[in-house]
C-alpha cells in the first residue's frame, strides 16, 4: 500500500509520499475552490444528486482542495427548504461528495468541506448565534467558548471540516457595513474573543483534529478591513506599520497561538499593498515572525482583482502565490498557475509548498483516514437544547442598558397596556444579520412574542410598526401615536436590518448590491456591501419616536442593529434604551425577560457610540494629543462611551492597589510583573454582573501613546451586599510597546493605572516603569 495511505506513519511523511506522486495539474486542483458548493448538488424525488458540473470540477483538478458552502443558505445562494440540504440529509450528501471525489480521482485525496460560521452555521438548521458586535458586548469569552464548540459539533455532525470564522476586523468606521462582523473597537477585547473562537471550535489541542465535534478554524479577514477609508467596504487603509500592529494585528496573533488552522486574506489594501499580495504580512509576519504554519485562503474573486497590478491572470496567480496565498476561493487566476509555472512567474517549488499545507490540513482532520461521517450524527448534533440555552444567555448578555431614568426598567407589574411599536418588533430576520440562512417557520421569537411571553398574565400588549426601517412612508404614524397614548408604558423597536431578500441583486462574490440610485427594497442598510453615509437612524424612525414621546407615555427605546447608530434625535426622547445588536433567533425571549426584570443587564459596549457621523473616528483609544480637542457645534466625547452598560443594581469601586508602584523596564523584560488589584461591591438590592475592566494611559515613552488602552477585564456576579476583590497583572505583554525602532520593548515611561466599570468612570494610580 502507499506510504500516504498508511494511519500509522507521521504525518509530514505521509504528505511527502503523497506528494511525490502528484501531476502539476493535480497540484493545482489542491489549491483551487472554485465551486459555489450548492451548485454541486441537485435535490430530486427521493433524494440528491451530484452535478455534472460538480463532476467536471472534479475531472478538470484531478481532484478538488475544497468546496465552499455545500450547506449554505441565503438568498445569494437561493437555497431554501424547498431545494436545499437539511440537518437530516447533510451527513449523507456530505458522504456522496467524498465518496465522488475519492472513487472518481487516480490518487483519491479528500476534499475540504468549508462553511461559512460567522455567527453560527449558515446552513438550513444551523444554529443562528447574536452577531460579533452582541458577543463583543458579552465581555465573556468563557461563555462564548462553550457556544463556539456548539457551532463546531453541528459543523462536523453534517460532515464539514473547516469553519470560515469572522474574528479579525476591528472597528475603527462604523459607516462600515460589515460593522456588524467586528467584535468591537479594542484589539484586547477583540483577541479575547478570536481565542474563545478557535478554542471552542478546534479544542485545547490544536494540532489535532480529529474529534467528531470539532472544525478547522479559517480566522477572517487579514487584515485592517474595519479601517476602511470613508466606510466603504473593502477601502484602503492608508495607516503604517505601528498602527497596523497596535490595533490590527493582536487578535490574529491571539487566534495564532489558539492554534487557528487558516487565516483569510482581506479584500483591502494597506498602504498601497494589496492583503493578497502583502508578502511582508502573510509570510514575513504571519509565518516568519509567528511562526504559523497553517493555510492561508484568498477571499472570494479577491486573486482576480490584483490584475489591476499585474495584467494577467497568471501573473496574479503568480504574486498571490508567491506572498503566502494556499488556496483560492471562486476566482480564475489560481486556474492558471500551471500556465504561471510554465511562463517561468512562479517555480514549482512554491505550488509545492502550498500544497503540501493543504494536504497537512487534511492529514490533520484525519480524512485520509476517516473521510466518512456517521449519518446519523446530526440527527443529534444539531439544533441540542442545550445550545439553545447558551445561544439565549448569550442574547441575554449582549444586550446594553444604556439609559434607565427613574427606573424605568425593568416593566412592573402596574404597566397593564404595553405598546410595542416600531420597524424591528415584529420582524425576525432584522434581528438576525447578516451571513444568516432560511429559517423554519415559527422557528426563533421577535421582541414582540418575546414580550408577550414574559410579560404578567393579563397584561394587554397592542402593536403598531409605525414606519419601516429606511422607506418614508408615514402610513403607520398616525396608529402608532394611537397606540402609545393609550397605554401605559411604550417599548419601541428601533434600529437598522441586514436582512437580505431573494429579490435582491448580489455581486459574484456574494456581496449585496444596494445603493440609493436603485432604492432599497429590501430596507438594508447594514451588511457585505451596504454602507452608509450617515449614521443617523434610517426612514421616519426618529420622527417616530418624537410623536411617539410627545404623547406623554413613558418610552423604553429597543435597538436592534448592525453597527452603532448615532441616537441623537432619539435618546432623548426615551427614559430608557437598550441596545440588543443584532441578537439572533432566540433574542426576542431575551429581550422580553430583560425588559420585565426576569433577567438583569449586564451587557457592555464593545465600541462607543457617536453622537453623529460628523465626529467620526469615536473610538476611544485614539492617539493623546497631549491638548484637549473640541468641536465648536457639539461635544466631542461619544453619547455613550466604550465599555460602558448599566445594571439593575448598583456597583461601588474601592481604591485601586499596586503590589509596586515603580519597575524597572529591566525587570519587565524579565518576567516580572506588578499587581493591580480593586475591590468591587455590589450596594443594589438584587444580583447582578459586572465588567472590571483596567485600562492604561502612559506618558513619557518616546512615541504618540493612547488616551486609554484596555490591558484587562473580568465579568463577575455579585449578590446583594457581595463585594469581592478583582486583581490583574500588568506585565511585559501588557506595558511593552513598538518602539521608534519598530521593536516591541519595555520603555521607561510613567503610567496612569485606571479601573473602572467603563473607559470614562475610572479611578486611578500612578505608575512609574524606570530605567
Amino acid at each position: 500500500m502507499e506510504t500516504y495511505k498508511l494511519a500509522h506513519v507521521p504525518i509530514e511523511e505521509r504528505i511527502s509520499d503523497l506528494l511525490g506522486r502528484m501531476t502539476l495539474a493535480e497540484k493545482i486542483g489542491q489549491l483551487n475552490q472554485r465551486m459555489y458548493g450548492w451548485n454541486a448538488y441537485a435535490k430530486e424525488e427521493g433524494g440528491f444528486a451530484l452535478t455534472e458540473e460538480f463532476k467536471r470540477e472534479v475531472a478538470w483538478g484531478g481532484g478538488m482542495g475544497a468546496l465552499y458552502g455545500l450547506f449554505r443558505s441565503d438568498p445569494w445562494s437561493g437555497v431554501n427548504y424547498a431545494n436545499g440540504i437539511t440537518a437530516a440529509d447533510s451527513a449523507r450528501v456530505a458522504n456522496m461528495v467524498q465518496r465522488y471525489v475519492m472513487e472518481n480521482t487516480r490518487l483519491g485525496i479528500p476534499v475540504l468541506l468549508s462553511e461559512e460560521s460567522p455567527h453560527g452555521h449558515q446552513a438550513l438548521d444551523g444554529t443562528m448565534l447574536p452577531v460579533n458586535l452582541g458577543v463583543g458586548s458579552t465581555w465573556n469569552p468563557a461563555l462564548m467558548e462553550r457556544a463556539y464548540g456548539y457551532v463546531a459539533a453541528e459543523i462536523r455532525s453534517r460532515g464539514a471540516h473547516v469553519g470560515l470564522v469572522s474574528a479579525l476586523d476591528i472597528l475603527h468606521d462604523p459607516r462600515w457595513g460589515r460593522a456588524e462582523e467586528c467584535f468591537g473597537e479594542d484589539p484586547y477585547l477583540a483577541a479575547r474573543f478570536t481565542e474563545a473562537a478557535v478554542r471552542g471550535m478546534q479544542g485545547e489541542d490544536p494540532q489535532d483534529l480529529t474529534a467528531e465535534d470539532k472544525v478547522a478554524v479559517v480566522l477572517k479577514h487579514l487584515c485592517a478591513q474595519g479601517y476602511a477609508q470613508g466606510g466603504r467596504n473593502a477601502g484602503p487603509a492608508p495607516i503604517g506599520e505601528r498602527e497596523l500592529r497596535e490595533i490590527h494585528l493582536p487578535g490574529a496573533k491571539a487566534g495564532k497561538e489558539a492554534g487557528a488552522a487558516g487565516f483569510m486574506a482581506a479584500y483591502n489594501e494597506i498602504d498601497g499593498v494589496p492583503c493578497h499580495a502583502n508578502k511582508s504580512l502573510l509570510t514575513g509576519i504571519l509565518r516568519e515572525e509567528w511562526g504559523f504554519d497553517g493555510i492561508v485562503m484568498a477571499d472570494g474573486t479577491a486573486i482576480d482583482r490584483l490584475l489591476a497590478l499585474t495584467g494577467s491572470h497568471e501573473a496574479a496567480a503568480a504574486l498571490t502565490l508567491d506572498s503566502g496565498v494556499d488556496i483560492s476561493l471562486w476566482d480564475t487566476a489560481f486556474t492558471t498557475l500551471a500556465a504561471a509555472v510554465e511562463q517561468g512567474l512562479v517555480p514549482e517549488a512554491e505550488v509545492d509548498r502550498a500544497v503540501r499545507r493543504v494536504l497537512r490540513l487534511k492529514f490533520r482532520l484525519g480524512l485520509f483516514d476517516r473521510p466518512y461521517v456517521n449519518e446519523m450524527r446530526p440527527l443529534s448534533a444539531v439544533g441540542r437544547p442545550e445550545f439553545r440555552e447558551v445561544n439565549l444567555q448569550v442574547a441575554r448578555e449582549s444586550a446594553v442598558l444604556l439609559k434607565n431614568e427613574g427606573g424605568l426598567l425593568p416593566i412592573g407589574a402596574e404597566k397593564r397596556r404595553i405598546a410595542v411599536i416600531g420597524p424591528n418588533a415584529d420582524r425576525l430576520y432584522n434581528q438576525l444579520g447578516d451571513y444568516t440562512s432560511v429559517q423554519r417557520d415559527g422557528s426563533g421569537s421577535t421582541v414582540l412574542e418575546g414580550i408577550r411571553r414574559v410579560a404578567p398574565a393579563g397584561t394587554d400588549v397592542v402593536y403598531a410598526s409605525g414606519c419601516g426601517v429606511r422607506d418614508m412612508s408615514d402610513a403607520g404614524l398616525a396608529e402608532a401615536v394611537a397606540a402609545a397614548k393609550s397605554a401605559d408604558v411604550c417599548v419601541l423597536v428601533l434600529g437598522g436590518s441586514s436582512a437580505r431578500r431573494f429579490d435582491t441583486e448580489f455581486d459574484s462574490n456574494g456581496e449585496a448590491i444596494v445603493s440609493a440610485a436603485q432604492g432599497n427594497p429590501a430596507e438594508m442598510d447594514c451588511g457585505e456591501g451596504v454602507d452608509l453615509v450617515d449614521l443617523a437612524l434610517g426612514g421616519l424612525q426618529r420622527r417616530l419616536a418624537a410623536e411617539v414621546a410627545a404623547t406623554g407615555t413613558p418610552v423604553v427605546a429597543v435597538l436592534i442593529q448592525g453597527r452603532p447608530h448615532a441616537l441623537t434625535g432619539v435618546d432623548e426622547h426615551c427614559g430608557a434604551v437598550l441596545c440588543a445588536w443584532y441578537p439572533g433567533p432566540e433574542g426576542g425571549r431575551a429581550i422580553g425577560e430583560l425588559l420585565f426584570g426576569k433577567a438583569c443587564p449586564s451587557g457592555k459596549l464593545p465600541v462607543s457610540l457617536p453622537r453623529s457621523t460628523g465626529q467620526l473616528p469615536v473610538y476611544y483609544n485614539q492617539k493623546d494629543p497631549g491638548r484637549t480637542r473640541v468641536y465648536v457645534d457639539m461635544p466631542s466625547a461619544p453619547l455613550y462611551p466604550f465599555g460602558y452598560g448599566l445594571s439593575y443594581t448598583e456597583f461601588a469601586y474601592g481604591e485601586v492597589g499596586l503590589s509596586r508602584r515603580e519597575i524597572s523596564a529591566a525587570e519587565l523584560e524579565a518576567g516580572q510583573a506588578v499587581t493591580v488589584s480593586v475591590r468591587v461591591r455590589n450596594t443594589g438590592t438584587r444580583s447582578g454582573a459586572e465588567t472590571v475592566q483596567l485600562y492604561i494611559r502612559a506618558r513619557e515613552s518616546g512615541i504618540t501613546r493612547r488616551l486609554a488602552e484596555l490591558k484587562g477585564f473580568a465579568k463577575l456576579e455579585l449578590a446583594p451586599g457581595e463585594e469581592r476583590v478583582v486583581s490583574f497583572s500588568l506585565g511585559r505583554e501588557e506595558l511593552a510597546i513598538w518602539n521608534r525602532e519598530m521593536k516591541f520593548a519595555v520603555e521607561p515611561c510613567r503610567v496612569a493605572v485606571l479601573v473602572g466599570g467603563n473607559s470614562r468612570d475610572t479611578i486611578g494610580a500612578e505608575l512609574t516603569v524606570t530605567r
